[in-house]
């Protein structure tokens, strides 16, 4: 194959003998970098080699001024802002600095084209003022200072360019402008010097100017990289602004371009290739690679359309891909690192002297945190224990190891809303990183690019005394480390090559791979940020959306110009603002396509294989059954022989292993914690009346005690959680309310004219159960929540403090008791029955639940019914119905202490 570099190359030589003295201009460094590649390549005598620049290098020599850096150029703007005196009501850097960059960007966008800007300025603000016409009759101080404002632009634009001609520096746009009115004078000093272009496309006014200036002297020579299928094809924006170039400058009136040619309709092989999902793409291009040959590899190029894809094809890459070029890096802001510094800022940002324990933690746990402070254990345990949700420094500094304070101290001591407490403290951290990382590893390259994005900061802090707050140095961080990359090495020109869409300029390969070709990616779509309405770019010759289409399609159909195998992989999934759409670009492909070339398409979809997985089953070793043998000495709980019936792995796990839940703060209160409140709420109000019948000015007096035994209850057992605002202030009150509804039923009761005597209060009951098939003794044991006489009737009752129905304390078939887990309320109050039963023996009693989410229900008492939907039920408490509960208790309690019955996990349905 023979590239468009060659070809440049060889028509130069032939045209020019001595190409020492030329001087070679391309799109980029990188492109230059190849060509003097292909000179070394080419040549069998030594030489001088000619000079080799970028666009931006001959415009910096044109200009003579230096490109300045847009953080720079962000603190060089606002001395400039402050000084326009027509701008009446200044804002702070920090609020100027969010829309700055879009206002610079038009700035640079208007001198890059060599717009007039007065002209241009006054139409704009003219556009403002047009936009709020119809607001009000007498405009606000408000709209009048905005319109002041658009109206005060070309004073603003005024002050920045003297700012910067000052010290010989410029942004991009303003060097442009410098450069075209400073290119007859270059002209007249390099008279005979000769200028030759290569492979430029989409060039912008000023670029057009000095190009069409040099031809004029008959010494410059442009060579474009078009292809005459597309350059004959008038509606094909692939060769727009060159056919636009070739039309419109008076150079080619006379002279042929050099030169179109004609690579398209040869052989090609097209893949498209669709794919779910990103990884799903660096996947297959992992494949793809790993057939090719060492050859085939090294006239390879991966083009990423979406270049986040980088990391996730390089740990994709097979390993017959021995050499590799990248020509990007990695964004430094997709490291761990600056993750913690953002969060580490977030902190600070709240300027507050209490921290939020999940940010804390957060930094904690974080890698970078973990480095920095060891004991991060013991101060997670500390605040999970002390049920901690908002802390103070202080306090976080005494939950810790006196000893190691220095790290905790620079990481959450009040910065005081200060930048420069926050960049000195941040290099601080940075310099503490470093020693704990050998300069070999990965991390170390991180925290040198780090020091050097904060020292960067701190040089801009100390020259310009506009970052006053640590809201603007975190804005200016992300900025920085948006723009940084830790950039890879390899052999530019030899082994498989990566890159962006732009790196591909003036370069060409056999195999083409290009990713993410998918709508809004590739082309990128309509999306620019500009202050510059459409018609105002229209009526000023200002690129439109239309115009950047063009140069996708351009950079598109210039890859395949000399290719011969092109796959092209796009996602098909949709999320998020991703459509899942392929580009344009492929329909294009189908729907023209030429007869020389073969298109071949693919769906590639993860095989997906459900397997039934059989149900867990844990046998039951001597070990477990002594642990059983040690919890039936001890007694089995209602709970725990309800969990058993719910799940037989759960018991496992909670009663033989005791497996609990991790233990975390206690944010907003848990439905277990508001439970123990209401219980031990109630148990202290009405302990002091056991043996005793209930009155009325006894149950007034409790209601004038809710809220503060609540209160108290809500210390002891939500710690050091807040409860006086937000979700737990409410459910504070639903506690007073559950209490206080539950004392007015009772009040309400003896109004009725019934007695309420209070037997026994939260009783622990302990009952052993004669097994004679278990050659060891059974007991179970629990805590009754009250056993009262109701109008002489005893009663023992359960409290919920969720819902509770009737149907739930019901049942029909005694043998479904202990096999379905719906019948565990059930269960649960007839074992606390069985229990009472030893201690005050039962005959007729009644026992059931009071829900206090249901409490009009009153008190929900346990029935058997003779069938479903039966009304016909039997609500007395026997010792027919204790006999009948007990048979299935020891059905239950043989089948868990039962050495041959493993755990079997139940089928959730």
């Amino acid at each position: 194959m023979v590239t468009f570099l060659q070809d440049a190359l060889t028509d130069v030589k032939n045209s020019l003998p001595d190409i020492s003295d030329i001087t070679f201009i391309l799109p980029s460094k990188r492109a230059g970098g190849f060509l003097l590649n292909e000179l070394k390549k080419n040549t069998a005598a030594t030489f001088f080699a000619p000079l080799i620049c970028s666009i931006e290098e001959f415009i910096e020599e044109l200009s003579n001024l230096k490109i300045i850096n847009n953080a720079e150029l962000l603190f060089k703007s606002y001395e400039a802002y402050l000084k326009t005196d027509s701008i009446t009501e200044k804002e702070d850097f920090e609020t100027y600095s969010t829309w700055a960059t879009t206002l610079l960007n038009d700035f640079n966008e208007i001198d890059r084209y060599l717009v007039e800007p007065t002209q241009f300025f006054s139409y704009l603000a003219s556009i403002k003022t047009l936009e709020r016409w119809g607001v009000k009759e007498e405009k606000t101080e408000l709209i009048n200072n905005y319109l002041q404002f658009w109206e005060s632009l070309p004073a603003f634009y005024e002050n920045i360019q003297s700012l910067l001609l000052k010290e010989q520096i410029g942004y991009q746009g303003m060097v442009y402008r410098e450069a075209s009115a400073n290119i007859e004078h270059y002209i007249t000093a390099n008279k005979n010097k000769t200028h030759v272009f290569i492979g430029f496309n989409a060039l912008n006014t000023a670029e057009q100017h000095i190009i069409q200036e040099l031809l004029e002297t008959e010494t410059t020579m442009v060579y474009w990289d078009a292809d005459r299928t597309f350059y004959e094809d008038s509606k094909h924006s692939a060769s727009h602004f060159i056919r636009k170039y070739i039309k419109e400058w008076k150079y080619f009136q006379q002279k042929t371009p050099k030169f179109i040619a004609q690579n398209y309709e040869k052989p090609k092989k097209f893949q498209f290739i669709e794919v779910q999902k990103n990884i799903g793409q660096a996947k297959y291009v992992g494949e793809l690679l790993s057939t090719l040959s060492d050859d085939e590899i090294n006239k390879t190029a991966v083009v990423l359309g979406d270049e986040n894809l980088l990391v996730p094809l390089l740990y994709s890459l097979p390993e017959n891909v021995k050499n590799l070029n990248l020509t990007m890096g990695v964004p430094l802001k997709q490291f761990p690192a600056v993750v913690f510094f953002e969060k580490l800022f977030a902190i600070h940002t709240r300027d507050t002297e209490m921290l939020y324990y999940k940010d804390v933690l957060s930094l904690l746990n974080h890698p970078v945190g973990k480095n920095l402070v060891t004991e991060f254990d013991t101060i997670a345990q500390n605040i999970t224990n002390e049920n901690i949700t908002h802390i103070s420094f202080l306090d976080l500094m005494a939950l810790s190891d006196s000893s190691k304070n220095d790290m905790l101290e620079l990481l959450f001591k009040n910065w005081k809303n200060t930048s420069h407490t926050a960049i000195k403290s941040s290099l601080e951290i940075i310099e503490e990183l470093r020693k704990k990382h050998s300069s070999t590893t990965i991390e170390s390259v991180v925290l040198q690019q780090l020091h050097t994005v904060f020292s960067e900061i701190d040089a801009l802090n100390q020259k310009y005394p506009h970052l006053k707050s640590i809201k603007s140095v975190n804005t200016l961080f992300s900025e920085l480390t948006a723009t940084t990359s830790l950039d890879f090495e390899g052999d530019a020109y030899y082994g498989l090559q990566i890159m962006g869409v732009l790196e591909t300029r003036v370069l060409d390969f056999e195999n083409v791979i290009i990713t993410s070709v998918n709508e809004g990616i590739f082309p990128s779509g309509k999306s620019n940020a500009s202050f510059i309405t459409y018609d105002l770019k229209q009526q000023f010759s200002l690129p439109l959306f239309t115009e950047k289409d063009a140069i996708y399609t351009y950079h598109f159909y210039r890859l395949l110009h000399r290719a011969k195998s092109v796959t092209l992989l796009y996602n098909n999934h949709s999320e998020g603002i991703n459509t899942g759409e392929k580009s344009r670009f492929i329909r294009q492909l189908e729907i023209e396509k030429h007869p020389n070339h073969t298109i071949e398409k693919k769906v590639l979809a993860p095989k997906v294989q459900i397997e039934k997985k059989p149900l867990k089953q844990i046998e039951k070793t001597d070990a477990v059954m002594q642990l059983l043998r040690d919890i039936a000495k001890k007694g089995f709980s209602p709970s725990a022989l309800t969990s058993y019936i719910r799940n037989p792995l759960d018991f496992y796990f909670q009663k033989i292993l005791k497996l609990n839940e991790l233990e975390e703060v206690e944010e907003t209160v848990a439905a277990n914690t508001l439970g123990t409140i209401v219980h031990d709420t109630l148990e202290k109000f009405y302990q002091p009346f056991e043996d005793c019948v209930l009155r009325i000015q006894d149950l007034q007096n409790m209601k004038g005690q809710i809220h503060e035994e609540v209160t108290s209850q809500f210390k002891k057992t939500f710690k050091g959680g807040t409860f006086s605002k937000g979700k737990n202030l409410i459910i504070f009150e639903v506690a007073k309310r559950y209490i206080s509804n539950f004392i007015d039923r009772e009040i309400a009761d003896i109004q009725s004219g019934n007695t309420i005597k209070i037997i026994n209060i939260e009783s622990n009951l302990t009952l052993e159960i004669p097994i004679p098939e278990l050659d060891f003794p059974v007991k179970i044991h629990g805590k009754v929540d009250r056993v009262d006489e109701y109008n002489g009737q005893l009663r023992i009752i359960d409290y919920k403090t969720g819902l509770v129905n009737q149907g739930d304390v019901e049942i029909i078939d005694w043998e479904e008791l202990n096999k379905d887990y719906k019948f565990s309320k059930a269960f649960q109050v007839l074992a606390y029955a069985l229990m009472m039963n030893k201690e005050i023996p039962i005959n007729n009693a009644e026992a059931g639940i009071i829900s206090f989410k249901n409490l009009g229900a009153g008190f929900l008492k346990f029935g058997v019914k003779e069938k479903s939907g039966s009304r016909n039920k039997s609500q007395i408490i026997t010792e027919d119905t204790l006999e009948n509960f007990t048979v299935e208790l020891k059905k239950l309690i043989l089948e868990i202490c039962d050495p041959n019955i493993p755990f079997t996990e139940k089928e959730i349905d």
